[in-house]
């Protein structure tokens, strides 16, 4: 999700007592009009504050909850169609689920086309079940009822009769007390912060890189003294030497962009949100890489027929003018396809994800103009290639660590499909060990111990390469305390979650429950104090938290030693055994779900609906600090003093 780095001083002072009042960011208006006699459709107007958004009507199975409209009666009318919004939402990456999400940030109106049958007489009844989110925090799943009714003989929706209970025949409270409302201490310390996502940035410098890495390949390095002494031969003037010089890079550019975007559409445009997400996608790109890793690795090399670029170069020569100078830099996309191919390929797999075209277009102009730089350059100062170093066996030792790297890069799409589809084949320590494998063989490699069938003789490491191997051999070392659990932060976007990880030594020892009846009365047979979590499986945010600071063994050891934590999910969907009401607002809400228990549990006792949502308790259910959110800056020696005070507070009651 996007963020934004534009809080003031004064918001800042001001937004923890703001944030702890109930946030009602989303409203909902509904409303019938008829398009003839017996046609018509139901408007469902959603009105969204600045800032915040409302996800869309279907999202990919993992991430936050789309927004539903269910009809639980329809009596005397018939659905024509699908329900459609006034604008399509808008898609974007996140990058804590790995998931392409659409959302509305702006009003938006939904309709559902229907037809009278019978009579006339009708009762259409339902509900919209919706999240929205901000770029600090989220509301849990709410819902609105809906209802429109014509002709006496009709009965009440189904939803107004389901079956109802008091909340403590549900809950088998022992003490009311812990449900009531209580007063929250404000703090400016409470207040969430924000952050940014900076993917484009992000995804050019990915992209720049790899055309620097595809530069000192065994089929680009070449190039460069070839088709400069082209140009220099060609012309006469050093002035039109430039421009040619600068022409043909900016000919490198083009034809690199628009070869990216052409094999981008060649999967669809609308297929481009399925990237992140989809098993299919995931395994044909793990394949793809596996592919491109062996053939780096010397087993093979992957060409474009021989003719292409014979027929291009003849062109070349033939031509006279920009027209020859653009088949030239034809012809060397040709030629070192080889080597380029590979680094394109992956590069627009993680490229496409982002959604749109705009992310392989961004990123193959970043690719593209690391490429074209060296030779623009060495062709306006000819006596800079006199210090280039000469093409040898070092050529394929680079080409040879890429295949390394690719090789690790594969298993990252692997174990997207895995987490996708639940099959539990690459869990948190299964990767590792394969990266650890990798990395180790690659400093192996880089010291002359390891040899491929194309590479030359190591007679004595040089000092690039053993640095190169300190860094390899380093990076297996460090990954090694993931195989007990250790969070590994600097890799967490790449390995699976630590929730597939089998065995943790660093899983620590304190007690976390996820009914908040039984925790408090396990707090108050052991006298501790109460860490209170509301989360959801939606919220973005709490990932975030919970990775960068939960799972660290600073703040593990104050939970360990101090404190009894109760984890409640306010977007859990279970049914609850008995359904039951109860009256916010002057209104009564209906409680079918675990989450809908929970959420109404921090709206009522808290006067808050956001997550992450963190306070801390004594044993009658009273906060004794004030609430915690969203960290942007992920501290996590604050968090850790604050865990502290809490402690200090509740021995001095």
């Amino acid at each position: 999700m996007q963020r934004i780095y534009s809080l003031l001083f004064c918001i800042i002072v001001f937004a923890g007592i703001a944030n702890a009042q109930l946030q009602t960011p989303i409203t909902w208006t509904t409303s019938m009009k008829m398009s003839s006699e017996n046609e018509g459709k139901i408007i469902f107007n959603a009105e969204i504050e600045d800032g915040w958004h409302l996800y869309a009507l279907t999202l990919p199975e993992g991430g936050p909850n789309p927004t539903k409209i269910t009809f639980d009666t329809l009596e005397g009318v018939e659905l024509l169609g699908e329900i459609t919004p006034s604008v399509q939402p808008t898609e974007t990456v996140d990058m804590i689920f790995n998931l392409t999400l659409g959302w509305w940030s702006s009003n938006v109106s939904l309709e559902q086309k229907f037809k009278l049958v019978g009579d006339g007489s009708y009762n259409i009844a339902g509900k919209i079940t919706f999240q929205g989110c901000n770029d600090e925090s989220c509301i849990p799943p709410t819902k609105e009822i809906f209802e429109f009714i014509k002709g006496d003989a009709i009965t009440k929706a189904n939803v107004e009769t389901v079956a109802v209970a008091e909340r403590k025949d549900n809950t088998a409270s022992n003490s009311d007390a812990w449900w009531n409302p209580v007063d929250v201490p404000a703090s400016e310390e409470s207040a969430p912060q924000s952050t940014t996502d900076a993917p484009w940035w992000e995804i050019f410098l990915w992209g720049f890189l790899g055309g620097l890495a595809a530069l000192i390949t065994p089929c680009v390095w070449p190039l460069i003294p070839m088709t400069v002494s082209f140009f220099l031969k060609k012309n006469d003037s050093k002035a039109k030497s430039i421009r040619d010089a600068v022409t043909y890079g900016v000919s490198i550019i083009i034809i690199y962009l628009v070869l990216g975007l052409a094999i981008t559409v060649i999967f669809g445009a609308g297929k481009l949100n399925e990237l992140a997400t989809n098993a299919t996608f995931n395994l044909i790109f793990f394949a793809l890489l596996v592919v491109f890793g062996v053939s780096f690795l010397g087993a093979f090399d992957i060409k474009l027929p021989s003719k292409w670029s014979n027929v291009v170069d003849n062109k070349a020569e033939k031509t006279t003018g920009l027209l020859s100078i653009f088949f030239m830099a034809f012809t060397l996309a040709l030629v070192s396809f080889s080597c380029t191919g590979p680094l394109i390929g992956t590069l627009l797999v993680e490229a496409a994800s982002i959604g749109n075209l705009t992310g392989p277009a961004i990123g193959m102009s970043g690719f593209a103009i690391a490429l074209a730089i060296p030779f623009t350059l060495f062709a306006i100062f000819p006596s800079m290639l006199k210090e280039l170093p000469r093409s040898g066996g070092w050529l394929n030792s680079v080409k040879v660590v890429l295949g390394f790297l690719e090789l690790a890069l594969a298993l990252k799409f692997l174990s997207v499909a895995d987490l996708c589809e639940g099959w539990g084949i690459l869990d948190r320590e299964v990767f590792l060990v394969l990266w650890i494998v990798i990395f180790a063989l690659l400093g192996m490699y880089l010291l002359g111990k390891l040899k491929f069938s194309h590479d030359s003789d190591v007679e004595y490491v040089s000092i690039p390469r053993f640095f190169l191997a300190l860094v390899s051999f380093s990076f297996a070392m460090y990954l090694i305390p993931g195989l007990w659990g250790a969070p590994l932060k600097s890799v967490s976007a790449f390995v699976p979650p630590l929730k597939t990880q089998d065995f943790n030594l660093y899983g620590g020892g304190f007690k976390e429950f996820d009914d908040y009846e039984e925790g408090m009365r396990y707090a108050q047979e052991h006298n501790m104090p109460v860490l209170m979590d509301f989360t959801g499986y939606g919220c973005v945010n709490c990932r975030k938290m919970e990775s960068a600071v939960f799972d660290t063994e600073q703040v593990r050891k104050v939970l360990e030693d101090n404190y009894v934590l109760i984890k409640l999910v306010t977007d859990d969907k279970t049914k609850l055994s008995n359904p039951y009401k109860v009256t916010e607002d002057g209104k009564d809400v209906l409680i079918e779900t675990v989450g809908e228990k929970w959420a109404y549990l921090q709206r009522h006792k808290f006067s808050a609906s956001t997550q992450p949502y963190y306070i801390v308790l004594d044993n009658a259910g009273n906060a004794i600090s004030p609430y915690r959110s969203y960290d942007a800056n992920e501290n996590v020696e604050d968090f850790k003093n604050w865990l502290l005070k809490g402690v200090e507070e509740y021995k001095t009651k």
